[in-house]
């Protein structure tokens, strides 16, 4: 009884050696194993404790029981360096009188989530099923858990699927794992499972994971939702709930719906709120919004803007094309308080090379305090791209070499600028640059939403089980798009072929499919919606907002770093992106 009060009393590490001694003085610290593990533990894992320290109490012990080595595998577990859990466990494995348990087996596991070790991860799952630990539903949802965070879903599922039993935990980290994986389908496909055949009722861990997937799909529908469960279950009390529900409007192009959600909070707004409601704007191209947003943050919010809010507004300010706000705002982060770090410098740069301020740009990279990163040199490189500057297309390109970038976009930028002027033999050098250094272009693919079911299309895709009906469509489309005078973007082609190969190779891209089946499946009225992995091409761009026009839809393009609204032949992004 004495000890409880003292443990409980221990609030410095100091507190913590004064009880350690005490447990040697009187004896407890060998008679007593709970006494002494209990120490650890709080040695190991509290906020003040010291975890080298609690090892050299554990190298003091004669014959350490598995208790003793938990504490140290928990503490090593949360900690800067989780990998030493590991080695703990394997300690135990060898020294330990009883050897190790599930809780030994689940923090090594849990350190193996937060390291991202997945080869001792699979060990472990090896050791838990010859332990036999596999009854124990804590340690299975901790497996689940760390091969989800390492990306090995398909053994995540194998997990999910052999355990005897599931509670919500391990719905929770298989639906986040999921989402996180790039894998939103299945995300989705079990939080409707969960919801509806397993009789488990989704929590705030849950709904966040299902927002994630419907995020990445743009699946609207599937949005609302998860939105209106939300709001049933009252889990909008939650502010981490509201702000990502804020996020998937924004995300699935719903700005003002977004801010509905922004205003109507019943919980108080954070930090995060405001921030995630300007990038909102700013991916919707609304500047003028978001600058608006953001001066009211220290107005009437009373929450001072930090690094990522000063990013926020300054993506805004350059997707808008703002470059007399944007550089404003660039030069007050100083006044502030804050330095601009490199994110806030790669933003101006972007910005003033979109606006073809080339000079002024490169002159911000050669004078920053800091060594500048390839984001930096591959903005400028894509601006040269667009405004056909050679010279310093070669320089930013040289750069990029020199800090040892490896980005398949850095080549085909530099490819494109040489393709524009007919330097077939610089692009064939870069091209074989390319090769010697295995640089593999990423392949482009875009998404669709039709009847609550999502299409997937790659370039040039023939696998759809409507491809047929699809290219004849977009061949319609290309007739009717010549007649208002479309010319085909062939100068995008970085390969020295006749101007008929050049058509077909850009006519065929993923998004160019997506709006074809959108065209026939989704009704008029309606706007199609599209998602692509990467920033929408030159060629595909025009070719929408004829599109756009000569069928009279709205078509909403989402790429990498912004929405594109074609409406009437025209985009909301005003050519600027």
């Amino acid at each position: 009884m004495q000890f409880d009060c003292l443990l409980r009393r221990c609030a410095s590490l100091s507190h913590v050696k004064q009880l350690y001694s005490h447990l040697i003085t009187t004896g407890l610290f060998l008679s007593d194993p709970t006494a002494r593990s209990r120490l650890l533990d709080l040695c190991a894992s509290s906020p003040f404790g010291d975890l080298t320290l609690a090892s050299v109490i554990l190298r003091r012990i004669p014959r350490p029981l598995t208790n003793d080595f938990n504490a140290l595998l928990r503490g090593a577990a949360v900690s800067l360096h989780p990998l030493r859990s590991i080695d703990w466990y394997v300690n135990a494995l060898r020294t330990c009188t009883r050897g190790v348990d599930a809780l030994s087996c689940s923090f090594a596991l849990k350190a193996c989530a937060r390291a991202l070790a997945r080869p001792e991860a699979t060990q472990l799952h090896r050791h838990a099923v010859g332990f036999g630990f596999y009854a124990d539903v804590l340690l299975l949802t901790t497996l689940l858990d760390g091969y989800a965070k390492v990306g090995d879903l398909e053994a995540a599922w194998k997990v999910f699927d052999e355990m005897p039993r599931r509670d919500i935990a391990s719905w929770n980290a298989l639906i986040t794992g999921l989402a996180q994986g790039s894998r939103p389908h299945e995300a989705m496909a079990l939080f409707k499972r969960m919801r509806d055949n397993e009789g488990m009722k989704p929590n705030e861990v849950t709904v966040l994971g299902a927002l994630s997937a419907c995020s990445q799909l743009g699946a609207i529908g599937e949005g609302e939702m998860v939105h209106e469960y939300i709001r049933h279950e009252n889990l909008d009390a939650n502010v981490q709930v509201c702000n990502v529900v804020i996020d998937m409007y924004s995300k699935c192009g719903f700005v003002d719906r977004a801010f509905e959600v922004f205003n109507s909070m019943p919980c108080r707004k954070e930090l995060i709120t405001w921030n995630t409601m300007i990038m909102g704007f700013a991916m919707q191209g609304d500047g003028h919004r978001a600058i608006e947003l953001f001066e009211r943050m220290d107005q009437n919010g009373g929450t001072r803007p930090d690094a990522v809010s000063y990013l926020a507004v300054l993506c805004a300010c350059n997707h808008a094309g703002l470059v007399v706000e944007g550089l404003r705002l660039f030069y007050s982060i100083s006044d502030s308080g804050m330095a601009p770090n490199i994110k806030h410098y790669g933003t101006i740069v972007d910005l003033l090379g979109r606006a073809g301020r080339i000079n002024e740009a490169y002159n911000i990279i050669t004078s920053m305090p800091e060594m500048p990163d390839a984001v930096l040199w591959q903005s400028l490189l894509g601006a040269c791209k667009t405004y056909g500057n050679v010279e310093m297309a070669e320089t930013a390109s040289r750069n990029l070499v020199e800090i040892g970038s490896r980005s398949c976009g850095d080549f085909v930028l530099l490819s494109n600028v040489y393709a524009a002027r007919a330097r077939w033999s610089d692009v064939g050098r870069v091209r074989e640059a390319m090769k010697s250094r295995d640089v593999k272009k990423i392949p482009g693919f875009s998404y669709t939403e039709v009847d609550g079911c999502i299409h997937k299309f790659n370039n040039g895709d023939q696998n759809h089980e409507r491809s047929g009906e699809i290219y004849r469509k977009l061949d319609e489309i290309k007739a009717h798009v010549k007649e208002y005078g479309y010319v085909a973007g062939t100068n995008y082609v970085l390969h020295d072929i006749g101007e008929e190969e050049k058509e077909n190779a850009i006519h065929y891209h993923s998004e160019k499919l997506a709006v074809a089946y959108g065209l026939m499946r989704v009704p008029e009225g309606s706007p199609i919606r599209v998602i692509k992995n990467l920033r929408i091409c030159g060629d595909c761009h025009d070719m929408i907002k004829l599109i756009s026009e000569i069928y009279c839809r709205e078509i909403i393009v989402r790429d990498r770093t912004r929405f594109h609204k074609f409406s009437l032949g025209s985009c909301s992004c005003q050519d600027y992106w």
